[in-house]
């Protein structure tokens, strides 16, 4: 039970992050915040997945697919370091 809700919330956190940073970025237009909030949404998809691996699909094997959102995610946020670096 509490670990249903600790993968929530670490869901809805991700995703708020996510919402925060890209609304920052619409109205600065600071690239950095782009890719942080892309990144952010990586992570809260990667999340989501997690929650459908482990509170609705137990006795599927999601790993995969909630890896992948998650490498993406990070994926992009490095390129968007290393690219607003130079």
């Amino acid at each position: 039970m509490i670990a249903a809700a600790v993968y929530v919330l670490c869901a809805l956190t991700s995703l708020a992050c996510a919402v925060l940073l890209l609304r920052a970025y619409a109205r600065r237009g600071v690239r950095l915040l782009l890719w942080s909030g892309l990144g952010f949404v990586g992570l809260a998809l990667g999340n989501a997945v997690l929650v459908v691996d482990l509170l609705i699909l137990p006795a599927r094997d999601l790993s995969l697919f909630r890896s992948l959102p998650v490498l993406a995610g990070l994926a992009v946020l490095v390129y968007g370091l290393v690219w607003d670096t130079r």
